[in-house]
């Protein structure tokens, strides 16, 4: 069997962003105002702070403005929920990402649920899981959308194939199932305590791995000719899948980097503008 091809996210993505400011160009000729993403971030991880530098970089290279509101580590739960509050308040701002993790003092639901369900571009409240799984208008949440753009972009079909994700998280594992179940796959939701892990990966067609764990899944746990999506980021830029093992069994492979990655922004700026003209009635 030939090396699974690698899915070039990085290369979908330039073309998602390109589509995106043409759409911010003429939103904004039409309306004479510019979508709007503000980014919430508390306290100052290195990651994190790096995430939001990029985020703010591609809303430049699509034409959408950005408002930053940095938060000291000290933030209080209370204190946050009142920014995000205020920006779901402000008609300028048309998108709200507040950036996670935020701290184990915060609670990060309540955090999340102080988004307006119509600014939740990044797609992490109750009302945004709801809608998608649904099939409702509402905004996905931002990597397992762009994993379900990267899986069309490559002719990949989940209807009638095993559908393994591994990763239960509210804004990765859960919503990415959800997505491929609507699109007629049969899932399998695997966890931490799945017993047998490698049997039931091995079940599947397609394999999504969300788990955050550095190169959990291996090409001996693979089917030979399964689709495999590593939405995993571990420390290093290492995914949860041992790509050189990986790539001798699969077809296809989103790697880290470069897969999924550039994926979620692209969605997270398109999901922005379409923000935008629902809010301005365009």
């Amino acid at each position: 069997m030939s090396q699974a091809r690698l899915m070039d996210g990085t290369a979908l993505a330039r073309r998602i962003v390109e589509e995106t400011a043409e759409r911010t160009a003429d939103l904004t000729a039409r309306t004479g105002t510019t979508p709007c993403l503000a980014t919430v971030l508390v306290g100052e991880d290195p990651a994190s702070v790096t995430y939001v530098r990029m985020k703010q970089n591609r809303c430049r290279t699509a034409g959408i403005d950005s408002r930053h509101v940095a938060l000291p580590a000290t933030t209080t739960t209370g204190e946050l929920v009142g920014t995000l509050r205020a920006l779901s308040a402000d008609p300028a701002v048309h998108g709200i990402l507040l950036q996670h993790p935020m701290g184990r003092h915060i609670d990060e639901r309540a955090a999340f649920e102080a988004i307006a369900p119509e600014k939740d571009v990044d797609g992490v409240t109750f009302a945004s899981f709801a809608t998608m799984s649904f099939g409702l208008p509402g905004f996905v949440s931002c990597t397992p959308g762009g994993i379900m753009r990267l899986l069309d972009a490559y002719g990949v079909d989940p209807a009638g194939r095993r559908a393994v994700v591994v990763g239960r998280s509210a804004i990765l594992g859960k919503p990415a199932g959800m997505l491929l179940l609507a699109r007629d796959a049969t899932v399998t939701y695997c966890h931490s305590r799945t017993a047998d892990l490698s049997a039931a990966v091995r079940e599947a067609d397609i394999v999504v791995a969300a788990v955050g764990r550095p190169r959990l899944i291996r090409g001996q746990d693979l089917k030979p000719g399964a689709v495999v999506v590593d939405a995993g980021y571990n420390a290093g830029n290492v995914g949860d899948v041992d790509l050189d093992s990986a790539v001798e069994r699969a077809s296809l492979i989103a790697p880290v980097p470069g897969g999924v990655g550039p994926m979620t922004i692209a969605t997270l700026l398109e999901q922005t503008v379409t923000a935008a003209a629902r809010q301005l009635g365009v």
